[in-house]
């Protein structure tokens, strides 16, 4: 798709009782004036949604939330929708059957494997491992997961965003990444195999550096993302930086769905009091990466909007 051609954009409710609904008509009054080139697509109810400008698809009872996703899905992989926003959900209404959305869109639309970017202006992460127990990060990450993952991002950065040469640095498992052994040896035996497929391939991934420094350098210009092995390794320095703005990209779908960076918030639902920004940055996204993107006139870096 050409940059400026009209794009449909699939936007979910979140669950009803958090932030979600609050944040998403705060996010599309903002976008509306810049955003005559993109027709919207609402999944949800009358009363979370409605009067929004856009076609809106209402949900069943009993798991609107769930039956909302579900069907920005069939419609993200029968290209009905040309990307989706996903609003904040609580695990739960996956009923068990997945660990949350990037799992969900990755069996609904059959793709092997798929990938979690954290995307902010000033630092982007991907952990290779996601939603499993610290414990069992040691003994699942393999080096095919790091490969895998890091053609991933490889692609999605030079084609989807557009940076020729991504400058991609992986964070060692390990304190200082292993010190040579003394601390662990799955620098030695999981990580340098993986760089050495991808060196070969022509993908130079920097590394394995020690964790408490790769993620500062980063910030400081030299890389352009950082794989991590685990979820909070990864999450834990991007949310420091970008809690209000950051966005979730999921990478290797045919299709763009992206979501803000934070849950329902219960706590502070129907306030308003929630911040847009991140689910702004959402939906700035999933326009980019479905090639249609919006102009540059939205938040600056640190307005938290209305």
């Amino acid at each position: 798709m050409s940059a400026g051609a009209p794009i449909r954009v699939g936007v979910t409710m979140g669950d009803p009782a958090g932030v979600g609904p609050e944040v998403i008509r705060a996010a599309i009054t903002r976008l509306l004036p810049r955003s005559e080139h993109v027709s919207w697509v609402f999944y949800g109810s009358e009363e979370a949604l409605g009067g929004l400008p856009g076609e809106l698809r209402q949900p069943s009872a009993p798991f609107p939330e769930r039956d909302a996703i579900e069907a920005s899905a069939a419609d993200l992989r029968e290209g009905h929708i040309d990307a989706v926003v996903t609003g904040p959900v609580s695990k739960r209404c996956f009923q068990g059957d997945f660990p949350g959305h990037t799992e969900l869109f990755q069996h609904r639309l059959g793709v092997p494997r798929v990938a979690m970017m954290m995307a902010g202006p000033r630092l982007k992460v991907v952990p290779i491992t996601t939603h499993i127990p610290l414990r069992e990060v040691a003994t699942t990450l393999t080096s095919d997961d790091i490969v895998q993952t890091t053609r991933l991002v490889w692609q999605t950065m030079t084609h989807a965003l557009e940076v020729p040469e991504p400058r991609l640095a992986i964070a060692g498992l390990n304190p200082h990444a292993g010190d040579g052994g003394l601390f662990g040896d799955e620098e030695a035996r999981v990580f340098q195999p993986a760089i050495d497929i991808l060196t070969q391939e022509g993908i130079p991934l920097g590394g394995p550096h020690s964790p408490d420094t790769v993620f500062h350098q980063a910030l400081n210009g030299r890389f352009d993302c950082v794989l991590a092995g685990y979820h909070d390794q990864a999450l834990i320095p991007f949310k420091l930086m970008h809690f209000s703005d950051g966005v979730n990209v999921t990478l290797g779908l045919p299709r763009p769905r992206t979501s803000p960076d934070h849950g329902p918030a219960y706590d502070i639902a129907n306030q308003g009091i929630a911040d847009p920004t991140s689910t702004l940055r959402a939906i700035e996204m999933a326009c980019q990466l479905a090639g249609s993107p919006l102009c540059d006139e939205g938040f600056e870096q640190g307005d938290e909007g209305p």
